[in-house]
């Protein structure tokens, strides 16, 4: 079983920054991909930025140069680093890590940004 917890949501101006950071805990063998999805109020979850083992990384394009997304494989950490937010990126943003080809999700951190 594998835990997901995220941490460093809360309420930001449009134009600030704010960083994600979501840890894996548990038993398992290996974790592969890692990444971030959100959920705003009457849509639908949307996939944000994914981080591969090997580090290599893809984004959706509302967030492509805005955010950035890095991992410590050592401590089964990933970090979202966003910049020059807008309110429509307001969500709850879910950590999702692929561990022993298993999918588990966070809880969710909500970020509100304002105008």
């Amino acid at each position: 079983q594998v835990q997901v917890v995220e941490s460093g949501g809360g309420l930001v101006q449009a134009g600030g920054s704010l960083t994600l950071s979501c840890a894996a805990s548990g038993i398992f063998f290996s974790i592969d991909a890692m990444g971030w999805y959100r959920q705003a109020p009457g849509k639908q979850r949307e996939w944000v930025a994914t981080i591969t083992g090997s580090g290599r990384t893809r984004y959706g394009d509302s967030v492509k140069g805005r955010f950035t997304i890095s991992r410590d494989n050592a401590k089964n950490t990933v970090n979202l680093q966003m910049n020059s937010l807008k309110p429509e990126d307001t969500a709850v943003y879910y950590c999702k890590v692929v561990a022993d080809v298993l999918d588990y999700w966070g809880e969710g951190t909500l970020v509100t940004v304002s105008s």
